[in-house]
């Protein structure tokens, strides 16, 4: 593992992102995603979810790209070994909001087939290229999320 992967690692086991993750949603939302809507090409959106132990809404800041009118999320976790909690929430309830700039929308979320991440993943790699660090220092497939509109 390289130095930049190491140091990947353990910011990605660490409470850093959980941190981060609170304040840039926290002004993400307090400016309709002005601030925080994206930050070096890389789009943001809020996601919230119910918490699959407590019932409470849960909301993360996560980069996206779109697809055929869906937004595509990875839960890398930071490259950690454990799946984001985000995750674990929309695998018990798959219904969840995004907030993308100051449109809020409900979808429904699924993990992409194993042709639509073939398809995805390359993409969100270019986009993201710390997601290509991430699939090297996890033993786990890291999965691409698939956020579609509800009517």
């Amino acid at each position: 593992m390289s130095p930049i992967q190491r140091i990947l690692k353990v910011i990605g086991e660490s409470p850093f992102w959980r941190v981060v993750g609170r304040l840039h949603a926290a002004v993400y939302r307090a400016t309709g995603g002005r601030l925080g809507g994206s930050a070096g090409g890389i789009k943001n959106l809020l996601l919230t979810t119910t918490g699959r132990k407590s019932g409470q809404p849960r909301t993360v800041t996560l980069a996206y790209i779109e697809d055929a009118r869906r937004y595509v999320v990875v839960a890398s976790n930071g490259g950690s070994d454990r799946p984001p909690a985000w995750w674990g929430n929309l695998l018990r309830d798959p219904r969840a909001t995004v907030q993308v700039g100051p449109r809020t929308l409900q979808v429904q979320a699924r993990e992409a087939t194993a042709d639509e991440h073939a398809v995805l993943w390359p993409r969100l790699k270019t986009v993201n290229p710390f997601y290509a660090q991430y699939e090297q220092i996890t033993a786990r497939r890291i999965p691409v999320v698939l956020l579609e509109p509800r009517p």
